[in-house]
């Protein structure tokens, strides 16, 4: 398979005689492949003159050995193994895995600085390979460190060209892919090592006979469930189950291929995130996960009370593994919750908790203004007075939508929404009478009315009627009667400074039309 960028870094170090390199991966055998490539002359084109190193190999349970099948007692002690580097006589690499433990040690310290003009006078070159990165200041000015970061999609697209070359004469695996379709599997890719990816790539080919796009995904969830900051979303719900909300619909349409070749080809970046204030019970949670299911991207939620820890420190290191996480595992959408709560005290953060909400918000909108990684933020909040002023600021997202009450033409779309998830035809039912008898009703209320009436009519043994839903509509109270104050001064906040999410107009105030009670309406026969 040919060199990848960081694997030409690596040979060039090791030509130009750098003692001692500090690998950071999690990708053992991706390492030690390359520098296998690299000691047997099977490295990069532009160096034509072979190295023919030998490959040693140390670990704390099989110590320093040229075989990884062998086991060399004596020289698991580390001192023991970095002696035996300065007395070899071969031209070799010495490639140490997990030595960072060791690097707390004085001893251990000293003999490297030692080691250091000893190798530089050789053949021979010292590397540390670790997922951590722990450097003891006396070292800093003596090791280069190489971040061998996960496969971008150039080194995945040549990984499943080396997967699909060695299944090409298989008669029953379908390889054949169109543009679009192979790059939305290297999209989908994205975030795996390679090791991950090369496993996911053959157990797609070997399940559906093809390269599979959920295959690929159902990899990125072990992923994130295993940091516990962040949950995976399997988004089943698409637009067509969010009634109204044009304005924001047509917006992300038009950002669907945000993240291909093509778009970057453009000139477009990759979009930032959105940020949806409103009412509560409006669509803005169902619309983040809508979203993901548009784009066919993994929906991860972060939690923004799992972020903050008992720890001293804990909080400040949780925030920035969550991020870590998410930009390992992108493309994707991040899903962020009623999100001034999860920041609120932000400004008395340095009396009430000796800063520490404020230090992670001041990395949170850090993250948010200078990511490069394609994670598209949908966060969500309801009370804007509760917002850091920080947040609505331009920069931190693309846009900043307010999602008001729906209008009568939204209702009647949502009242068809939730009668066809149950199960009713929406055209036995009088939309345009429950439109209007459901002025100043969110979305959540209507679905509501909906399951109470589904309820009355199971009780009485009979399919439920418009003036079920109706009577179930006259019993309750919504929320913009109860929080009239409220809203109204959230609306105008939002009129100069957010972007409607609908065309339609808001809703007046509920109307007092005399609706029908349950003893207006006779049984029906079973």
């Amino acid at each position: 398979m040919p060199q990848s960028a960081v694997d030409t870094e690596l040979e060039t170090l090791i030509r130009a005689r750098y003692p001692i390199i500090y690998i950071v991966s999690w990708e053992e055998q991706r390492v030690e492949r390359a520098l296998r490539a690299i000691t047997q002359g099977q490295g990069s084109d532009k160096f034509r003159v072979p190295m023919n190193k030998k490959l040693y190999q140390w670990t704390v349970t099989q110590g320093l050995v040229l075989n990884p099948a062998n086991r060399d007692e004596p020289s698991r002690e580390p001192l023991t193994a970095l002696d035996f580097v300065v007395s070899s006589r071969d031209q070799a690499i010495f490639l140490f895995k997990d030595f960072h433990p060791f690097l707390n040690d004085t001893t251990i310290v000293r003999r490297l600085r030692d080691l250091v003009p000893e190798l530089k006078a050789s053949y021979k070159t010292l590397i540390l390979l670790s997922p951590l990165l722990k450097l003891p200041p006396e070292l800093e000015k003596e090791i280069t460190v190489v971040d061998y970061a996960l496969p971008s999609l150039e080194d995945l697209g040549r990984l499943l060209d080396y997967v699909i070359e060695s299944v090409k004469n298989n008669p029953h695996i379908q390889t054949q892919m169109t543009t679009g379709e192979r790059e939305a599997i290297l999209q989908a890719a994205l975030g795996l090592t390679a090791t991950e990816a090369e496993n996911v790539f053959s157990k797609s080919l070997v399940e559906k006979r093809r390269l599979d796009v959920d295959v690929i995904l159902s990899e990125k969830e072990q992923i994130i469930r295993k940091s516990a900051l962040l949950e995976y979303y399997r988004a089943q719900e698409g637009f067509g189950d969010v009634g109204g909300l044009n304005l924001l619909k047509d917006w992300m349409e038009k950002r669907t291929v945000a993240f291909s070749e093509k778009a970057r080809a453009f000139g477009l970046p990759a979009p930032k995130g959105i940020l949806l204030l409103g009412v509560q019970g409006c669509g803005k949670s169902l619309s983040a996960k809508a979203i993901a299911s548009l784009w066919k991207l993994p929906l991860l939620r972060m939690d923004v009370g799992k972020i903050f820890g008992g720890i001293v420190g804990q909080s400040e290191e949780n925030i920035r593994k969550a991020i870590r996480v998410a930009e390992s595992t992108a493309p994707n959408v991040v899903w962020i919750d009623e999100l001034e709560k999860g920041f609120a005290g932000t400004q008395s953060s340095g009396i009430s908790d000796g800063g520490t909400t404020a230090r992670v918000f001041g990395t949170f909108i850090s993250w948010l203004n200078d990511k490069t990684a394609p994670c598209f933020v949908v966060a969500t909040a309801n009370d804007i007075t509760a917002l850091p002023p920080e947040l609505l600021r331009k920069g931190r997202f693309d846009e900043i939508f307010f999602v008001d009450l729906p209008g009568e033409a939204e209702r009647e779309e949502i009242f068809a929404i939730h009668l066809k998830k149950r199960r009713r035809d929406p055209q036995n039912f009088d939309l345009k009478r429950l439109a209007a008898a459901t002025a100043g009703y969110s979305g959540a209320e209507i679905e509501q009315a909906v399951i109470a009436a589904l309820y009355d009519a199971f009780d009485l043994e009979r399919e439920v009627a418009t003036e079920d839903i109706l009577i179930a509509v006259n019993q309750s109270v919504p929320l913009s009667m109860t929080m009239k104050e409220s809203i109204e001064v959230l609306r105008e906040w939002a009129a100069t400074r957010a972007r409607p999410a609908s065309s339609d107009a808001p809703p007046p105030a509920p109307d007092e039309e005399v609706l029908p009670t349950l003893a207006d309406i006779p049984a029906m026969p079973s």
